[in-house]
């Protein structure tokens, strides 16, 4: 059934004299983040020519509910800009300059199914870097193909999709392999790791830099610059550092051996067996938290009045996603956040995914250079890795795309836990493709975190039959 609600009409004096018309589409507008990804693009709507926004979801109730929390905050921030939800592809994606994907296929009950196959074996069921990764790419990439496809049907000639769907390392990857170019992963964890660096020597985090490379999720900072001076060494002696940011999860004497300040997701590599332990231990998962935690925050959103009493609807999502922000990789790790949770529509945005996709529009209208984390195409940056292979890493970006920077020859451990995974992510790509059985359990058997042919047999046919209503074919 499509639906289609507009908030705002254009202002089409405020149009005419810029001359410019902006269209942002975000895939996956019923996400319960969907508030953020409002406030980010309302704040800066009017800088960056941004006159409409259209949120998508093919979740009516949800799209509805954190939909139209997203077109308040829109509205309070930028009256001026049309904000829109819909039930229709076509009409979200026509005409759209840039397009921001970030689906859940399957919705957190599948993915707590995902991470519960693998666990049952005493594998690690993250569904990024672990097991489960690979089920929930089943399910993103077909879907995220069907989308790329009305895109490049009905989107301007030039458009740009930046996907945050997990696991972004094979989903990026697949998109690419099947003729997607105008697709750029995403993900906050690089900017938003560099971020709490800069807070932490009470600077402003535009001053912060860092040289990235390896995949998403399992990526390295070579070097972390604050205001232009090399700071990672003292950051990794820095006792504060691991107290407060997401070095926390990590001893000194790893970072000391690896020379480099490491992606949080590389705990789940460097502490595999205590992350499984301590997931058993723990009387949920983090898929079973987030369902539960969802749930119970869309019941009771359910029967308020978004309109009337935005400020009490306000409350209860601070309530159940401050619940959420606090358990993050806290039953992985033994690690809780303290930091009390709270969403102020008006704060300075911290950025998150929207802002790495804002960055990247502000630069392009520019006309001038700057510097970002994404996934994209190597081409030659890191040695011992194909031009294809998608990777996370620093790179230029310009109107005309990305150029990852040149990094060359890298410390031979952290070059090989990157092959590894990268030859596990071109085996799924394959496999998922193809609908290639044999090529998936290729995959799964190099996987650092199942490395077991018979296991990961076992999980091939286990993720077949769990996803057969979404996707078939398998051989």
């Amino acid at each position: 059934m499509k639906r289609h609600y507009t908030i705002i009409e254009n202002n089409m004096n405020y149009l005419d004299i810029r001359g410019v018309f902006v269209k942002i589409t975000v895939i996956g507008g019923g996400g319960v983040r969907s508030m953020f990804l409002a406030k980010s693009i309302a704040q800066k709507a009017e800088r960056l020519h941004i006159d409409e926004l259209c949120f998508m979801d093919n979740n009516e109730q949800k799209l509805n509910i954190y939909g139209g929390m997203a077109a308040h905050v829109a509205k309070l921030l930028c009256p001026k800009m049309r904000f829109s939800i819909t039930t229709d592809a076509v009409d979200a994606v026509r005409d759209a300059d840039y397009v921001i994907t970030t689906i859940r296929v399957g919705e957190d009950d599948m993915r707590a199914k995902d991470e519960r196959i693998a666990l049952n074996k005493g594998i690690l069921g993250q569904e990024t870097t672990g097991a489960a990764g690979f089920s929930f790419a089943m399910r993103s990439v077909p879907a995220l193909a069907e989308y790329c496809e009305l895109i490049k049907k009905y989107s301007k000639k030039d458009v740009k999709v930046f996907n945050f769907t997990n696991p972004a390392g094979v989903v990026s990857q697949t998109l690419r392999d099947m003729g997607y170019d105008f697709t750029y992963g995403i993900c906050d964890a690089p900017s938003g790791m560099l971020r709490s660096f800069a807070l932490l020597y009470n600077e402003n985090p535009e001053h912060i830099q860092g040289e990235v490379y390896g995949l998403n999720h399992l990526s390295y900072f070579k070097s972390i610059k604050l205001n232009e001076k090399e700071i990672m060494d003292d950051l990794i002696e820095n006792d504060e550092a691991y107290a407060k940011t997401d070095m926390r999860y990590f001893s000194k004497e790893l970072l000391r051996d690896r020379k480099a300040v490491l992606n949080e997701y590389l705990y789940y590599f460097y502490y595999r067996e205590q992350a499984v332990e301590n997931i058993l231990k723990a009387e949920q998962t983090r898929g079973e938290q987030i369902r539960d935690i969802n749930k119970n925050m869309t019941a009771e959103l359910s029967v308020m009045d978004i309109e009337n009493d935005f400020e009490g609807c306000l409350k209860v999502f601070e309530k159940w996603y401050g619940m959420r922000e606090g358990s993050y990789m806290a039953s992985e790790t033994g690690v809780k956040r303290t930091a009390p949770w709270y969403f102020d529509i008006y704060e300075e945005d911290d950025g998150g995914y929207a802002g790495v996709a804002l960055k990247f529009i502000e630069t392009a209208q520019s006309g001038t250079t700057g510097t970002m984390i994404m996934c994209i195409p190597n081409h030659g940056s890191i040695n011992g890795l194909r031009d294809d292979d998608v990777v996370e890493i620093t790179c230029d970006v310009n109107a005309d795309g990305c150029i990852p920077h040149t990094i060359g020859d890298v410390d031979e451990q952290n070059l090989e836990m990157i092959r590894r995974v990268k030859i596990y992510e071109r085996l799924s790509s394959k496999a998922i493709r193809e609908r290639d059985k044999a090529a998936a359990v290729q995959a799964l058997t190099l996987h650092p975190l199942v490395n077991s042919y018979s296991l990961a047999k076992e999980l091939v046919d286990e993720f077949i039959e769990h996803n057969r209503n979404y996707s078939d074919g398998w051989k």
